[in-house]
């Protein structure tokens, strides 16, 4: 199937590794101009040259692939991240991906006031300021936002409540979105990835297993056993899954929670 990317525009942010990266990835492939962006510049250009190493094998599509730095929870540098974007492939957005860091894991007790207002910045307030700053380019032809963001918002985990609770908030807004945007021909999407192999489930892992006292691999093991396929996912899975709701194969799909997680999620919706 033909999901038509080629030629369209679609901005990756916290896309220099982990399922951002994976997305990039996969929109590139399918000939998209990606742009990507990462808080560190130099994790920008490791990211660019992963990416740009896929033309040469012969791995993707006839897009091109650029990017800036980015510090979602900084109002200016996502202004400054859309600006650049459309200074480089034009004023029109098609695709739209939001992305960060998760906040720290830990109990309702770990928390102050100040983890909680870095959390609400990163996660939801981050998400606010990227559809504004990109509305405007997205209403000229149409296009898609995907919010990643994570079986947490259907059923709780242990040990992340930061987590948990914002982006709750995140996929909230998201459907409140996609009926107010539905009129500029702009779907909204959330994805809710499960256990994927990235950095951040490592640091999951680890938190795990000092709460119940065992290494990170048998914390991992027992994660891994919850899982009806029985395995973390991988970035590619993932990514292909985003790029199929970004792309026009998806146009008459919005204001969704999909959930990509092997069937560790036990809910029916």
């Amino acid at each position: 199937m033909n999901i038509a990317l080629e030629g369209k525009t679609v901005l990756v942010a916290a896309s220099s590794e982990g399922l951002g990266f994976g997305t990039a990835q996969a929109v590139f492939q399918e000939g998209a101009n990606t742009w990507i962006g990462s808080r560190k510049s130099e994790k920008v250009q490791e990211a660019l040259a992963k990416l740009k190493s896929s033309v040469v094998q012969g791995q993707s599509g006839t897009g091109q692939v650029d990017g800036s730095p980015l510090d979602v929870t900084q109002g200016s540098s996502i202004e400054a991240w859309v600006a650049a974007a459309q200074s480089r492939y034009g004023e029109a957005i098609d695709g739209l991906v939001i992305n960060s860091g998760g906040p720290p894991p830990g109990l309702f007790a770990d928390f102050d006031d100040q983890a909680w207002q870095n959390a609400f910045e990163l996660l939801l307030l981050s998400a606010v300021r990227l559809v504004r700053a990109c509305r405007s380019g997205l209403a000229v032809r149409g296009g898609a936002i995907v919010i990643i963001s994570s079986t947490s918002v259907t059923e709780p985990i242990e040990g992340l409540i930061l987590s948990n609770a914002l982006r709750s908030a995140t996929v909230a807004m998201a459907k409140t979105l996609s009926r107010e945007l539905a009129p500029q021909r702009i779907r909204v999407n959330c994805l809710a990835p499960g256990r994927f192999a990235t950095g951040r489930i490592e640091r999951v892992d680890a938190a795990a297993a000092e709460r119940l006292h065992c290494t990170p691999e048998e914390a991992r093991r027992k994660a891994e056993a919850a899982i009806p396929l029985g395995r973390y996912g991988s970035i590619e899975e993932f990514g292909r899954t985003a790029c199929w709701l970004l792309s026009p194969a998806a146009s008459y799909i919005t204001g969704q929670l999909i959930t990509i997680d092997g069937g560790m999620t036990r809910g029916t919706w």
